[in-house]
Parts: structure tokens; sequence; C-alpha cells
């Protein structure tokens, strides 16, 4: 018997990728928080006219993920990690050139900016696929619950912070806003060199992993590939009841998480004149990433911890994400009384405490797709976050949508022109009936993505071969 304590390497690149999640939210919050500059450098009035730049980004996001997850699966995180992260930091700081006039020959219009925010997106969206192949790797199943919740608890530590660091750099301090999405790409860059050093693509390629690290990490994985180099099971990838039903979850989650991302500065200061430079605002509106990191810590406890109690894997994943999405769809409809009060310290406080619930589902989701997809872990997470972020591409539009038919009943009802520019409490009422359509389509979403986990299974891996050599209980 082995009596040597194993050493912890493990959670170095837990670290490493944990950070790598800071960075994503870091590069991808940045640009709603910037709304306001970037919508003076076009001329812009409200947020319904950015619809289709923020939605670019979930779009190529959502298309990205399965040939990135692939290349994640066949040539390792590593080299796969280090070139969209390259890529994705090259966009964020030229995105800082919006609306910029070079001469008479170019300028960087609207159109561009459409496009570089689809190009950012391609690239993010290799990070997570590839950050659940690096932890399949690297972490025992026991951990994987826990490091997952973590990963999505860095990002959204991140997320919830940006609106403070645009408040500091930006407002208080006075930095360019396009020198801030400079040096936000930096920070991407320089993450590069370090995961280069330290990161392998399995453990027994690193040099500080003793041999009772190796037993534990690879115990449960007895008959997998180091790599995917095998042929991909589109086939059953596509036709699994388990991807279907994982899927559409994550279409749902996604659906309602986005408003959090894209709209909620927006809803702040036009229904409740929350100020850019205002402390409590920011607090405010980076509420659901702030509350969603502890949920997503609590709820990657809570799906290990049932585990280790003797609970099926199906059952283990299951429950918190449950709780997790009615609790959600309920905040929801709470946010939508408080929005009708007028009260933006209570509608602050459900919408933050809709993405603690949102986030209490997310370790478990993304385990799942380790349980299922095992040596195809990257192919299955991709799956099933080009799904999700369909979602949030079409929700990004769809809330845009409804605010701009919001905005012309208004007209139409009260006799405005459409010359005539609404700001303002103006503005606000035109789009009040807009934002209340969309905060019940939220809830109730929210309660189709809590019914369809009860058709997800995490007994069941993709290959049901592997079922007998994985190591895990069937239960």
């Amino acid at each position: 018997m082995n009596n040597q304590q194993p050493t912890r390497v493990r959670y170095l690149i837990l670290g490493l990728v944990c950070f790598l999640s800071m960075i994503t939210y870091l590069d991808r919050a940045a640009f709603p928080n910037a709304q306001v500059q970037i919508q003076n450098s076009f001329g812009f009035t409200d947020i319904s006219q950015m619809a289709w730049a923020m939605a670019a980004f979930n779009l190529a996001y959502a298309l990205f993920e399965i040939p990135t997850g692939y290349l994640g699966d066949v040539f390792g995180p590593k080299t796969t990690l280090i070139r969209i992260v390259i890529w994705w930091s090259a966009f964020t700081a030229i995105t800082g050139l919006a609306g910029l006039a070079f001469g008479t020959w170019f300028t960087f219009g609207f159109g561009m900016l459409i496009a570089v925010r689809f190009l950012f997106g391609i690239g993010e969206a290799g990070a997570y696929p590839n950050i659940t192949r690096a932890l399949h790797n690297w972490l025992p199943v026991t951990e994987r619950g826990f490091a997952q919740g973590l990963v999505w608890t860095s990002a959204r530590i991140m997320g919830g912070l940006t609106p403070l660091l645009w408040l500091i750099f930006v407002i208080k301090l006075e930095i360019s806003w396009r020198i801030v999405f400079f040096f936000f790409g930096a920070v991407g860059v320089l993450w590069c060199f370090a995961f280069a050093r330290i990161f392998k693509n399995n453990p027994n390629e690193h040099p500080a992993v003793n041999d009772a690290e190796k037993e534990l990490i690879l115990k449960d994985k007895v008959g997998e590939t180091e790599q995917a180099h095998a042929h991909i099971p589109w086939g059953k990838l596509f036709a699994s009841r388990n991807m279907v039903f994982l899927c559409a979850m994550y279409f749902c989650l996604n659906f309602g998480w986005y408003f959090n991302l894209n709209y909620l500065p927006a809803i702040m200061s036009e229904q409740f004149q929350v100020k850019s430079e205002d402390w409590l605002g920011a607090l405010y509106k980076g509420g659901p990433l702030l509350l969603g990191a502890f949920g997503c810590f609590i709820g990657g406890f809570a799906t290990d911890w049932f585990l280790r109690q003797g609970k099926s894997r199906t059952w283990a994943r299951r429950t918190p994400a449950v709780f997790g999405n009615i609790a959600c769809g309920l905040c929801y409809f709470s946010a939508l009384y408080f929005l009708n009060q007028k009260d933006a310290m209570f509608f602050a406080i459900s919408i933050a405490f809709a993405g603690f619930c949102n986030d209490l589902t997310m370790g478990a989701t993304w385990a799942t797709c380790q349980d299922i997809g095992q040596k195809h872990a990257a192919i299955v997470s991709g799956t099933m976050n080009m799904i999700g972020n369909l979602g949030g591409f079409v929700v990004t539009i769809l809330t845009g949508k409804i605010l701009e038919w919001s905005k012309t009943n208004y007209r139409i009802e009260n006799a405005i022109d459409n010359s005539t520019k609404l700001i303002g409490n103006e503005l606000a009422a035109a789009q009040l009936d807009g934002y209340q359509f969309n905060l019940i389509m939220f809830g109730l979403v929210y309660m189709v993505g809590a019914a369809l986990w009860f058709g997800i299974d995490a007994n069941k891996p993709l290959l049901q071969e592997e079922s007998n050599t994985n190591g895990f209980p069937n239960r």
C-alpha cells in the first residue's frame, strides 16, 4: 500500500483556471459597463440600439463552442487555451477603438464593432469547455463539483467587481475608457505566460506530481485514454436523450442570465435613475454576479456533499439544480413587483438573489458534463454551452425588440413623433411595459429549466460501454 501523502499540484492547476475564469468575465462584463461611453461614441440614446453588438458575442460564443471543445479534446487544453486567450485578449483591446475615425480613410463604425464583438466571442467560446477538459484530467471524481463551482465563483466575483473597477478607473481616476480596454486585454496575455510555464495536459507529464497524487486523480479513470484522439461520437452525442435535456436546460439558464450581463446596467439607470458615478449603483449592477459567486461555491459544495453521502450522481446533481431554477424564477417575479413600485434597492436585491439561485446550478451542471462526457468532456460541455449561448443570443435580441415594441406603443398612445428622442422619465415610461414583460418571461423560463432536470441522468455516460470501465457506481 502506498502511504505517501499526495502532493497538491492539482490545486495549483485549479487556481490557474480559476484566474482564467475571472479574466473571461472581466473582459465580457466590461462591454455592458461601457455602454454609456460607447453609445455616446455612436450617438445612440438607449440600450436597445446596442442589442446587435451585445448579441454578436453570444452568437459567436455559441457557434464556436463545439469546434473549440473539439480542439481541446484532440490537442489538449494547454495549446488550445493559450491560443484562444491571446485571440480574445486582442479583440478586447480592439474594442477600445470603437467610434474612432482614423483620418478620412477609416472609421471604426457600428458594423465594425459588431464584427469585433463576434470575433471576441469566437475566442471566449473555448474557455469553459477546455477548462472542463483540464479539470477532468487533473481532478478526482469527488472534487469535480466543488472545482466547477469554484471556477464559476471566480468568474462571478470578477464580473460583479467589474462595475466597481469601471467606476474607479473611468469615473474616479478619469482614465480613458479606451485605455481600460487595452489594459484588460493585456491581463489575458500575461496569464498565458504563466499558464504555458506551469500547466501540463495531465498529471503524468508534471514533474512535481508524486505517485500518490497521480493515483488519487487517476483511480476512477481506468480505461480512458489520455487524449480523445479517437473518433468523436457525433452520432451518439446528438442522439443522446441526456444531451437533449442538458442542452435545453442550459438554454433556459442562459436565457435568463444574460439579462444580468447585458441589460441590468441599463434598467438601473433608465428605470431607477441610478447614475454611473454612484458607488451604490455599481454594487446594484454587480449584485447578481457577486451573490452568484456564493451560489457557485455553495452549489458546487452541495453536489459533491450529496455524492459523498451516498446519493446517486443523478440526484446529487439534480437536487441543487432544480432548487436553484425554481428559486431563481420566483426572484424574477419578486423583481417585477419592485419594478412596479419603483423601489431600486429591493429590485436590485431580488435580481441579486436571482443571480445567487441561478448559480446554485452551475457546479452540478458542469460536473454533469464531466460525468456523461468523460474523455469527451470538452465536446459535451462545448455542445451544452453552445445551445446555452444561443439562448443568450436569442434573449439579447428579443429583449431589445420587446423594448422597441414598448417604445413604439408608448409613442402611439401619446402621439409622439418618431423623430423625437425619448430621454429621462419619458424613456423610463416608454420602456416599462417591455421590462415587465421580460421579467415575467424570465421567471417562466426558469421553471421550464427546473422541469428539464428530471430528464438528465448523470449516471449514463455518452459512450455507454465506458460505464463498465470508469470506476463509477451505477446507482
